[in-house]
């Protein structure tokens, strides 16, 4: 009998994968309650922050990307596996210190971290690695951006000037704050981009881990996707300078909101994507290991630190609660 079958039966005679399923959701629920301020933080900022709207796909996606190995995982059978516990405990540490530095986004990320120890320790090595690529875009759950917000004002400002300049139209430039004839614009928040650029970072990331097999064109993919959302974004500001010499500021400004939320963001998408399209070279449903490449992988042999289903289950109780226990002096 194969090593990864040699598991003892489980909630009461449940086929495994049914049974690590229930238990994956009793560890989370957990995990849930005592990391509780961080999940809901973040899920204000997926529905009521527009930058991150792009989130509320992720799950889904999430969901699809675990279907799609369900064949490769229905070859191995789950068992708990020790050091998913440790990589929870450490991701329940820097939910901690994000705590206590008042920095949410590290907080945010250490619960996320906690969410995938829970996986890794109740699945079992080989399991997670045929789930690499859904564990591993899961981070994408946790909002990021803000912090680039002042450099991507600067970069939006500099492209649009020397666009402004290229197209004849003369300009008196302070910062962020453009004058032109047609009216005085401000490279304001809202106009970084940012939310462009992390949805499009997020998307390259999806199509170049399902589309190709080799590292060169993902990181070429996504790096070429936040280059084409910056360019595009400063692309924006100037057609909006542009219209607005014809028609005012403020009727460029409403042409700006129509043209850029529903129909330039389109266009750069379908651009994208139609250009990595011609060079994928697998479909999306053999993106990542088989269950025959796990078995040959050489990091199989850490799976000897695999641990009884009671155990894990008692050692993610005893973290949570050390948590919250620790959260309270916090």
């Amino acid at each position: 009998m194969r090593r990864d079958l040699a598991v003892a039966p489980a909630l009461a005679g449940l086929p495994p994968w049914t049974a690590v399923a229930l238990r994956i959701a009793a560890a989370w629920a957990v995990l849930f309650i005592v990391t509780f301020p961080e999940w809901r933080a973040m899920a204000h900022q997926w529905w009521n922050i527009d930058t991150y709207n792009h989130v509320l796909l992720v799950p889904p996606i999430l969901a699809w990307l675990v279907w799609l190995r369900r064949d490769e995982l229905a070859q191995l059978a789950p068992r708990s596996w020790s050091p998913g516990l440790a990589w929870l405990g450490a991701g329940l540490l820097v939910c901690l210190a994000g705590r206590a530095a008042d920095i949410n986004l590290v907080a945010q990320a250490g619960a996320l971290m906690a969410f995938q120890g829970a996986v890794l320790g109740l699945v079992g090595l080989r399991a997670a690695l045929v789930m690499a690529l859904p564990l591993a875009y899961s981070a994408f759950l946790v909002p990021f951006g803000d912090e680039l917000i002042p450099a991507l004002q600067h970069l939006t400002a500099r492209i649009t000037i020397a666009l402004t300049q290229l197209s004849g139209i003369p300009l008196l430039a302070d910062g962020l704050t453009i004058d032109t004839p047609g009216g005085k614009f401000v490279v304001a928040e809202e106009c970084s981009g940012v939310k462009f650029l992390v949805a499009m970072i997020a998307l390259a990331v999806l199509a170049g881990w399902t589309g190709f097999t080799r590292w060169r064109p993902r990181i070429l993919l996504v790096a070429g996707a936040a280059l084409v959302s910056i360019l595009a974004n400063g692309l924006r500001a100037w057609g909006t300078i542009y219209v607005a010499q014809w028609v005012g500021a403020e009727r460029a400004g409403s042409f700006d909101h129509i043209v850029y939320g529903w129909v330039f963001f389109a266009i750069v998408i379908v651009m994208v994507l139609g250009v990595a399209w011609r060079y994928f070279d697998r479909e999306p449903g053999e993106a990542g290991f088989s269950a025959a490449q796990v078995e040959v992988e050489p990091i199989v042999r850490l799976d000897q630190f695999a641990m009884s289903n009671a155990a894990a289950m008692a050692g993610i109780a005893f973290l949570a609660m050390a948590f919250a226990a620790l959260g309270a002096l916090v």
